[in-house]
């Protein structure tokens, strides 16, 4: 089967161009696979690439439109100039990453969908679906893979997504709960709805003692990872236990306004905005307790990581991801979404409960196993058989 994943960019990290990758390392050994960037900021991936996996870069420029293909001082360059400071007058738009215009960037991408031969075509976010579903080669299916949960679009971004998913073949979400929500809206479509999780690739790092006292949460600094919630949180923690650390990993525009909340909180070196890690499993199981304070999530893959590591977890029941991962009392803890002292109060629990909390890390270890490679992309095959053989009768 020839499988092609359109993304925005798969050079420089993030979690859906990880997952991308993930999943076309997996196919490629049975399946002939392409990844197709909408941007080229570096001459590799960040990610190792398996070499059967076809690596097709449509511009060479950052998503910031510099470092241009097109020679600087041109008519044609100057004119680029000026249109990437209007705002976007195409449907994608509603996509906050395709909200400034780039002509350049739409042309390479449309001339793609119309021209990409093969069998199924996968796209990864809300501007590409979009895309996909108005200029997309109609003889290929058309497959929607959704990183984020629907509730956390826009009302403006639901419609624009809702109109332009019933124009494909398929949509598939990270959770069960987020399937109902769009066969709630693609109702009498014809769509077909999946829900495939993401998959973990398995790893070799060592599991966590979980001897340390040293809480551990990773993520983008970004408001959508609550780190300000956790941080409260850890403050009521740290005062009934001042001998433990919380260290967050990540880096984003939020560290300033983060270290200045830690200052005002008193939290000294107690916490630490740690940075990125090359190393974040190994970084992991330094810890004892992992905690997630996200306002919303799609999947949150850092969640299996952790539990890979052997690590329980604290996590907010925020839509969508975390309910349907963590079996509360078992492999973690859940508490509601934004509330700071209950956070505080589980984190607490596994702190003082040392026997529990090794009882959990040990069931987060057989959990994240079942989301493994072998067992998620068999589930993807079938969809893209079934959806092929759909479109050959059609």
């Amino acid at each position: 089967m020839r499988i092609r994943y359109l993304v925005r960019n798969v050079y420089t990290g993030g979690g859906t161009a990880r997952t991308v990758v993930n999943q076309a390392n997996a196919l490629c050994a049975e399946h002939d696979v392409e990844i197709a960037s909408v941007y080229r900021p570096r001459e590799t991936s960040r990610y190792a690439i398996d070499p059967r996996v076809r690596l097709r870069p449509l511009t060479d420029l950052r998503p910031d439109g510099s470092r241009r293909a097109e020679r600087r001082g041109t008519r044609t360059s100057r004119q680029l100039a000026r249109l990437r400071q209007l705002p976007n007058p195409l449907p994608h738009r509603h996509d906050n990453r395709f909200r400034r215009w780039d002509p350049a960037v739409d042309v390479a991408v449309i001339r793609y969908l119309r021209a990409v031969e093969g069998d199924v075509l996968v796209t990864t976010r809300p501007g590409l679906h979009i895309l996909a579903a108005r200029f997309g080669n109609r003889d290929i299916v058309r497959v929607a893979q959704e990183h984020m949960n629907f509730t956390a679009y826009a009302p403006h971004q639901r419609r624009a997504i809702t109109r332009a998913f019933r124009r494909l073949d398929a949509v598939v979400t990270l959770t069960a709960g987020d399937r109902e929500q769009y066969a709630r809206v693609l109702s009498g479509s014809g769509v077909e709805l999946a829900n495939i999780p993401n998959a973990f690739t398995p790893h070799d790092q060592p599991a966590a003692q979980r001897t340390g006292k040293v809480i551990v949460a990773a993520g983008r600094l970004h408001p959508q990872k609550g780190f300000d919630l956790l941080l409260q949180a850890f403050a009521i923690v740290s005062a009934k236990h001042p001998d433990w650390q919380l260290r967050i990993y990540g880096s984003g525009a939020e560290r300033n306004d983060l270290a200045a909340l830690s200052e005002q909180l008193g939290l000294g070196d107690r916490a630490r905005l740690m940075g990125k890690s090359d190393r974040l499993l190994r970084r992991m199981a330094e810890g004892s307790i992992f905690a997630l304070s996200s306002r919303y999530e799609g999947f949150p893959m850092v969640l299996l990581e952790a539990m890979s590591t052997a690590l329980p977890v604290v996590s907010f029941d925020c839509p969508t991801g975390p309910g349907e991962i963590v079996t509360p009392g078992v492999d973690g803890l859940l508490v509601a979404p934004n509330d700071v002292a209950a956070l505080a109060a589980a984190i607490s629990e596994l702190i003082e409960d040392e026997p529990r909390r090794n009882a959990m890390g040990a069931a987060a270890l057989e959990k994240a196993d079942t989301y493994s490679m072998s067992r998620i992309m068999p589930m993807w095959e079938r969809l893209f058989a079934q959806l092929s053989r759909a479109k050959q009768a059609a």
